[in-house]
């Protein structure tokens, strides 16, 4: 079990980052200050250490020099994001704004950790690992992201292309498929790598906040600027800045992100002087942006702006034996977390993790093995401790052999009235065939080419020669 230390002054704060952590499985010892820190424990023995910035007596930063390597997460209020990014540039992991969200200082927690695992367990073979990547496949450790199937191994070679270019990039894909690890990696293979990477959830801030957030004020702009306040904006200068769904960015924002992204210059609201900051740009939507420029929900110039390299994100339905290896990591990094190394998956689950048609993507996957590890009472996941919705077979606790199918259907829907899913893929082969690539028959269908030509050979369905002339 991780054991973590907690450095804040404030007792509520205190106790109600201790019991949301210990509620999630972690060893906990706290401290009131850096002197108590440095009295009660040696500090290099803990897993992480969680410590305010404003500490009495030493600041917060006091804490990197005392765990001696081990990680150190930073809490700060936005008021003091610009220090926050300063304690970065000293040796913090990571800092997180107060008041946190405890979703967000959760996965926080969970990606320090295991980044500083896989940090420690390449150190022998090949150093330090970039700061920010998760479990990767072994082909693809510098860029983070588990997967092979050729639709990711395209986009590892244009992620290793865009990344040393200053290049604005806008990530699409659904949601929950992983676009801030593409982020994570354009930024860690970038010669920004040592600057700061910010990341913004646009569509977690309210309307009325945003400028302020994105570009700070200065003092008296609004009712309750009591004092002056840099933005996320500013506090990326000479990093990255990471736009998350970008596409709910309100209009007036996004006026003020064009002129960042054509003069370098912000304004906070309320100034009447700009500054010159040097920030590279990327932006993720699931929205068309496009579509929305077309209805005047989207400004048109910073789509183009932002539109100068596009990098698309496949759907987990649509990479074939990803899902079962992103669901080993997952089921490996549990294992961890929880101190339940003999776990493994039961047969009925395997089948139940490749036929679903995961509509969350990878976060669903992710919650799903979380959810089965917590109420896993032997050593073996089944499916029905994955919480997915799979029509299972009267003779057994494995899914029903559905077959594979079409993009978009569930495992227990019919998709044709008077047609079992076996017809209605020989259906849909023998109809779409002669327009379609083998590539794009298998996406469709939610399968792999491998799996596609195995069912061919079995219903006896030949693939149609180029220039064969139709039935």
């Amino acid at each position: 079990m991780p054991h973590i230390l907690i450095v804040e002054d404030e007792t509520i704060i205190r106790s109600a980052l201790r019991r949301l952590l210990e509620r999630n499985q972690y060893q906990i010892s706290e401290a009131g200050s850096v002197q108590e820190a440095r009295e009660r424990f040696t500090v290099a023995e803990f897993d992480l250490v969680i410590s305010d910035l404003r500490l009495p007596g030493a600041p917060g930063t006091e804490m990197i020099q005392l765990a001696q390597g081990k990680p150190v997460l930073i809490m700060t209020s936005y008021a003091s994001l610009r220090s926050a990014v300063d304690s970065m540039k000293m040796g913090a992991v990571d800092y997180i704004a107060k008041p946190f969200d405890h979703d967000e200082m959760l996965q926080a927690v969970a990606r320090i950790l295991r980044e500083h695992q896989q940090k420690v367990a390449h150190q022998p073979a090949s150093g330090t690992q970039q700061r920010g990547a998760a479990p990767a496949a072994d082909s693809n450790g510098e860029i983070g992201i588990i997967g092979s199937c050729p639709s990711m191994q395209a986009l590892y070679s244009k992620i290793r292309k865009v990344a040393p270019t200053s290049s604005n990039v806008l990530i699409q894909g659904e949601s929950g498929t992983g676009k801030e690890l593409v982020a994570r990696a354009l930024h860690n293979l970038s010669k920004r790598a040592r600057a700061p990477l910010i990341s913004v959830n646009c569509a977690a801030i309210p309307e009325s906040l945003i400028e302020s957030e994105l570009f700070g004020h200065e003092k008296g702009a609004f009712t309750g600027a009591s004092a002056g306040r840099a933005g996320l904006v500013e506090a990326a200068d000479g990093g990255t800045l990471f736009l998350d769904e970008i596409g709910e960015l309100p209009l007036e924002a996004q006026a003020r992100l064009l002129r960042v992204l054509q003069d370098g210059e912000i304004r906070r609201v309320g100034a009447v002087q700009s500054q010159r900051v040097d920030v590279r740009l990327i932006a993720a939507t699931h929205r068309d942006l496009k579509s929305l420029a077309k209805v005047g929900q989207f400004r048109e110039d910073l789509y183009y702006r932002l539109h100068v390299i596009s990098l698309h994100l496949p759907a987990l339905r649509e990479r074939g034996e990803d899902v079962a290896e992103i669901a080993q990591a997952f089921l490996a990094r549990q294992s961890v977390a929880m101190e339940r190394p003999e776990l493994r998956f039961a047969a009925s689950a395997e089948k139940a993790i490749r036929l679903y048609n995961w509509p969350g993507n990878v976060r669903e996957l992710e919650n799903a093995i979380e959810r089965a590890v917590i109420l896993c009472e032997g050593n073996e996941i089944t499916a029905d401790l994955l919480g997915i919705d799979i029509a299972l077979d009267e003779h057994d606790d494995t899914p029903a052999a559905a077959t594979e199918l079409p993009l978009g259907a569930s495992v227990n829907s019919d998709p044709a009235e008077d047609l079992s899913l076996e017809d209605y893929f020989q259906h849909f082969v023998l109809e779409h065939q002669e327009h379609m690539t083998e590539t794009e028959l298998a996406r469709k269908l939610g399968i792999s080419r491998k799996c596609l030509w195995e069912r061919r050979q079995r219903l006896g369905i030949p693939r149609r020669k180029s220039g064969a002339p139709s039935p």
